[in-house]
């Protein structure tokens, strides 16, 4: 492994992440072929031989900076956790396809160590950057960086400003995970007593307002689904988007849920409902938890876990083959949108091997059939609106 600079590292291309179900609807390429539509694309990597017209588009229209070939930087959230290796195996065996140079830097899931990263990227005189950061007070200082440098930027799940944005349709695929929960809750203790229990929502406050309307959604959802929940059996913790943090912060609200309650968890990321549910487990209460994850990175840990009944599909193997398109397409001057959607399912134990081949569905363990509940989900979109939080960002709210 290569060192170049401080704080960057040459990764060694690595193999890409395991396949999953086409995800979006059909694949649309543009008339030329070199291109695709992003908003029908079915999330499957293109061809080497597509890959290499879309880098030579792009090399026609933006010659590389170091005069040879085209280095696109990617800054990723945290490189310890297994989804955002996914994405980052992505983008890599995209780029080993593609033939262009990817140089990836490690945020350590901190705004400074992003800012820095990205001044190094700089420095570099990358062509594209593609950044998952999770500050999002620091994200217009690195924009800025950007724009100043002329070099164009996507930013994955924590919107930047100017840059396009790809990840998570926060509101629906909060909404889902906590319907899921709240009618799963429902099914395994009755309307009666699940109003006695506990909804404890892992949140991540660092990373703004776009990310919070995964974690709103997921109340929302879950009240959507359990008319007369009581707001002050509500609890909110601030998971830091770890595992390790989770589990500190739900030992320390425990104490506060009675002997026999139900608690039902969910949280911003799958690593952060783990850590909850290791704290209730220790606690000795397994016997009245029911989880449902988000991101569905962690599908050993929910096959294993009795009580992580479900989590919500993001496929972050997948983000790859949907950035390294976009980046050359940009580079090349194509149109593209400014914000690209993931498409979410619920993924359970008993459908997973749909989209996981590696694990065996089962049969009948899945706690609920699970309804989407549109109609509340169009007044929690309406709602959410109106909120001052997100004037600006109407384009991350879905139109239904």
């Amino acid at each position: 492994m290569k060192v170049d600079k401080p704080g960057m590292k040459r990764i060694g291309l690595r193999a890409a992440a395991a396949t999953a179900m086409a995800l979006m609807a059909g694949v649309a390429f543009a008339e030329d072929f070199h291109g695709f539509d992003p908003e029908k694309f079915d999330g499957a990597m293109l061809s080497a031989d597509q890959l290499k017209a879309m880098v030579a588009d792009a090399s026609a229209a933006h010659k590389p900076n170091n005069g040879t070939g085209l280095v696109i930087g990617f800054a990723n959230l945290t490189r310890d956790v297994s989804f955002t290796l996914k994405v980052e195996d992505g983008i890599l065996a995209n780029g080993k396809e593609a033939g262009v140079d990817v140089v990836v830097t490690d945020n350590h899931l901190d705004g400074a160590t992003a800012l820095a990263n990205a001044e190094s990227f700089l420095q570099r005189q990358v062509d594209y950057v593609i950044e998952f950061q999770t500050d999002a007070n620091f994200g217009a200082t690195i924009m800025q960086k950007m724009n100043d440098a002329n070099t164009k930027v996507t930013a994955i799940d924590i919107p930047m400003p100017g840059a396009t944005f790809f990840g998570a349709n926060n509101p629906r695929s909060g909404f889902m995970g906590g319907a899921y929960l709240g009618q799963a809750a429902l099914k395994k203790f009755g309307a009666d007593k699940t109003k006695t229990g506990y909804l404890v929502i892992g949140e991540l406050p660092q990373s703004g307002a776009i990310p919070a309307m995964r974690t709103g959604g997921q109340v929302a959802g879950f009240l959507a689904a359990v008319d007369g929940f009581p707001a002050d059996h509500v609890i909110k913790i601030d998971s830091k988007n770890t595992l390790e943090e989770s589990f500190t912060q739900m030992n320390n609200v425990l104490g506060r849920i009675p002997a026999g309650a139900p608690i039902f968890v969910t949280a911003i990321n799958d690593q952060s409902a783990t850590g909850m549910l290791r704290a209730v487990k220790q606690a000795g209460r397994e016997g009245d938890l029911i989880v449902v994850g988000m991101g569905a990175d962690e599908i050993q840990t929910m096959m294993d876990e009795p009580t992580f009944v479900a989590s919500v599909g993001y496929f972050p193997e997948r983000y790859g083959n949907y950035l390294i398109p976009l980046a050359l397409m940009q580079l090349a001057g194509k149109t593209t949108p400014d914000t690209v959607l993931v498409n979410h399912v619920m993924v359970t134990k008993d459908n997973v091997c749909k989209y996981y081949e590696k694990f065996a569905c089962t049969s009948g363990k899945d706690p609920i059939t699970f309804e989407f509940p549109q109609e509340k989900f169009a007044a929690h979109l309406a709602e959410i609106r109106q909120s001052p939080e997100l004037k600006g960002f109407e384009n991350l709210i879905p139109t239904n």
